[in-house]
């Protein structure tokens, strides 16, 4: 049964895509199966592994309407071991679109279902927002990675983030843990970064990840390639910091 896990936080450019996409590569590097589920309106996951989004016939809005099947959504990936259902800009309208419907929060949860024993691993890239796409998201997930950037605003909104998952946790899925809060555009060079680093670990302790990403040039370059970080520049800091996360998140099944 393969593990679901949501990345998910409602700031904007915290690094929740490039976590997405970049511990898929590495988990597929390390001879596991893995699906991607790009959840955010901009696509920016689907784009980022080469899929031209224009060209999505079915996608995550397909899915969430049922209007097709997991099978008939999910896309091969140039990445090895990487599958993928895409995102296209429709995605925007399915909040208004689920709003009035039974079991709205369960959408995802029923279709992934279908596919869950192919994978190892099912990753979903969540939108910056705290509304349905993302709770749809936290109701179908096993546990949830939520990126925090090493800049001054960084546990700004944590507290909100962390009470949805408890009351995701109350009425939907008691089953969601939090797989690891994980520090992202780290630049040792910058005394904040230092601060926010201690800052978190003191606050959550054993809920942050040892791996640390580092502000990286290649890893800002390889989404415009259509590549994630492990195909675009194998020998790069971003690469390795990837592969040390996919490492940890798989001893720790």
């Amino acid at each position: 049964m393969g593990k679901l896990i949501a990345i998910a936080n409602q700031k904007g450019g915290v690094g929740k895509t490039t976590t997405t996409v970049n511990l898929a590569a590495c988990l597929g590097v390390l001879d596991k199966k893995v699906l991607l589920i790009d959840a955010d309106p901009q696509a920016n996951a689907s784009s980022g592994l080469g899929i031209d989004v224009d060209a999505v016939k079915f996608g995550t809005y397909q899915l969430l309407e049922h209007n097709c099947t997991a099978e008939q959504a999910i896309q091969k990936t140039s990445a090895t071991n990487v599958d993928i259902i895409p995102a296209h800009i429709d995605l925007v309208a399915i909040e208004i679109e689920l709003v009035n419907m039974e079991q709205r929060e369960y959408m995802l949860k029923q279709v992934i279902e279908t596919v869950r024993s192919n994978y190892d691993y099912i990753l979903i890239d969540c939108a910056p927002s705290l509304g349905l796409l993302t709770l749809n998201a936290l109701t179908a997930a096993d546990s949830v990675i939520i990126p925090i950037q090493c800049e001054y605003f960084a546990l700004e909104g944590l507290g909100k983030l962390l009470n949805t998952i408890k009351s995701v946790q109350k009425i939907h899925n008691e089953h969601l843990d939090i797989e690891g809060l994980l520090l992202t555009m780290y630049d040792s060079r910058l005394r904040l970064s230092n601060q926010v680093v201690e800052e978190v670990q003191n606050h959550f302790s054993n809920m942050v990840f040892k791996t640390i990403i580092q502000r990286n040039v290649r890893l800002s370059e390889a989404p415009s390639h259509g590549e994630s970080i492990i195909y675009y520049d194998v020998n790069s800091k971003g690469a390795t910091n990837y592969l040390s996360l996919a490492k940890e998140i798989i001893s720790k099944q």
